[in-house]
């Protein structure tokens, strides 16, 4: 049985140092073995910073993902580069999307891709919405529509590709299998203010490419469990997709990180 804490959407660089040294003690607080962190811990320029001090102050693994925030500022590769980086060089920090299938007990493991809003769920075509994201983030500035929508379908496509990979392993190894994603994979579990999310919104907030392998896998493997975390909308929420499936989305407040849940791991 192992304690693990999961926090997501934390957003460190919008709080004090001492707000920050108050929120590793009340994760110490919690006795876990392990944290789980669903991405949004920073931004480009600091996230790497943020995470070393977590490892330092929790002293315990830590695995994460990384949200739209972590690369404002800067590069997916580059970011992506330097997480795998700190992989390597950590003793507690583990990047989920270079780490495979983990271990928690012998009945349970966990998965995890940063994944990403990829334009597949509602009306991209007619959505007005203009993310900080297709601003601030290198390989999304100063693309027409069209163009935008071939990348966020790309970048949803190697969230599947990588879990697609790993999946006959965990289930074959595994009875329950743990997700841990920043951006939603269905449509029901992309809550924001206690409602699903309308059209113009559920495109840049939902990644139907994992969705759909992970109803299809869990559809083949109906003796199997599988429990998705994800995080992105700040808005709290729970959605059984199958008998064998359900995610549940964090709740977040800028400048007041929260933990989620306090996870039981058998």
């Amino acid at each position: 049985m192992k304690r693990m804490v999961w926090v997501t959407d934390i957003h460190l660089n919008f709080i004090s140092m001492s707000g920050v040294e108050a929120f590793c003690q009340r994760i110490v607080s919690e006795r876990p073995d392990a944290i789980l962190v669903g991405g949004d811990i920073g931004e480009a320029p600091d996230v790497a910073d943020y995470l070393r001090l977590l490892a330092d102050r929790l002293e315990r693994p830590i695995y994460f993902v990384l949200g739209n925030h972590d690369f404002y500022f800067g590069s997916i590769a580059k970011v992506r580069s330097a997480a795998e980086e700190l992989t390597r060089q950590s003793e507690w920090l583990r990047y989920l999307p270079c780490s495979g299938v983990v271990e928690l007990t012998e009945n349970t493991c966990l998965i995890g891709h940063d994944a990403w809003g990829d334009g597949r769920i509602g009306d991209y075509a007619g959505s007005q919405v203009m993310l900080n994201d297709y601003l601030l983030i290198e390989e999304l500035t100063g693309l027409d529509r069209t163009t935008r929508l071939r990348k966020l379908n790309a970048l949803g496509d190697e969230a599947a590709d990588y879990l697609g990979h790993l999946l006959p392993d965990a289930l074959a190894r595994y009875r329950q299998v743990l997700t841990l994603l920043h951006v939603p994979p269905f449509r029901e579990s992309c809550w924001h203010e206690g409602q699903i999310s309308d059209e113009d919104w559920l495109p840049h907030f939902t990644c139907k490419a994992v969705g759909d392998l992970l109803r299809d896998a869990m559809q083949a493997q109906p003796d199997c469990q599988m429990r998705v975390l994800c995080g992105h909308t700040h808005g709290a929420g729970e959605a059984r997709i199958l008998p064998n499936l359900d995610v549940k989305t964090g709740g977040a407040e800028y400048g007041n990180p929260g933990l989620q849940e306090l996870l039981i791991v058998r």
